[in-house]
């Protein structure tokens, strides 16, 4: 049983980032961020398990998880492109027995990176994350397998087989146009462009920044802190 916290009126936030490369954990009241290594083989009950692995010292009230992948209403309804079976379904407040909000990764990576208006979030990792929020409500997109060239999907391109398969170079490129046709489409007053890849980035697309992975964890800490947030 997971332990409570005791002190302050606040509650203490568990954020669980599920990647496909890492599953990566941190309090919203303070210390170091713990990860475990995921893959393609990772169960919904082993990401469980390694959780209450890393968080067994530590004391926390609620839980928010970031899942790479549909979420609806705080349940998941597809299994993941990059991790193993078994996630749909998973009953995770029985499992840490507290109160959990599960949403999108790209969605709890948008809600750290957010400062008003109408944001886009794109998430450069193992594949490609999206979610845009606009006045403060919070949108979580399924743009990744959308077709974009040759019958080919926007992943194809950008997402991290696309960076290994084309270079560098090329990617950018991709990076680039991708950003500017779904900014234009969705006529965003800016882009966040987060995820590990966004390093190989040496310049950005108009009117986008540089997000960072720690907002990942703020992220998950606003969907409990934050009202104001739509989720």
């Amino acid at each position: 049983m997971a332990k409570s916290a005791r002190s302050g009126s606040e509650k203490v936030v568990l954020a669980v980032d599920v990647g496909g490369s890492h599953v990566k954990i941190r309090l919203s009241s303070g210390g170091e961020e713990r990860r475990v290594d995921s893959g393609p083989e990772m169960s919904g009950s082993q990401m469980i398990e390694a959780v209450q692995e890393m968080a067994g010292d530590l004391a926390f009230d609620v839980v928010s998880i970031g899942y790479p992948g549909p979420v609806v209403r705080n349940r998941i309804t597809l299994e993941p492109h990059n991790l193993g079976k078994g996630w749909v379904g998973c009953d995770f407040e029985k499992a840490f027995g507290k109160p959990v909000k599960v949403v999108n990764d790209a969605l709890m990576q948008a809600a750290g990176s957010y400062e008003g208006g109408r944001m886009l979030f794109l998430g450069l990792g193992t594949g490609l994350g999206a979610a845009m929020i606009v006045e403060n409500v919070a949108l979580p997109m399924e743009l990744a397998h959308l077709p974009y060239r040759k019958g080919r999907s926007f992943e194809a391109y950008v997402g991290e087989r696309g960076l290994k398969k084309r270079g560098k170079k090329k990617w950018r490129k991709y990076v680039f146009d991708v950003t500017e046709r779904l900014s234009s489409a969705l006529q965003t007053d800016y882009v966040v462009i987060g995820g590990g890849n966004v390093d190989f980035l040496d310049t950005l697309p108009p009117n986008a920044r540089r997000g960072d992975n720690e907002n990942a964890f703020k992220g998950g800490f606003r969907l409990w802190h934050e009202p104001a947030l739509v989720v």
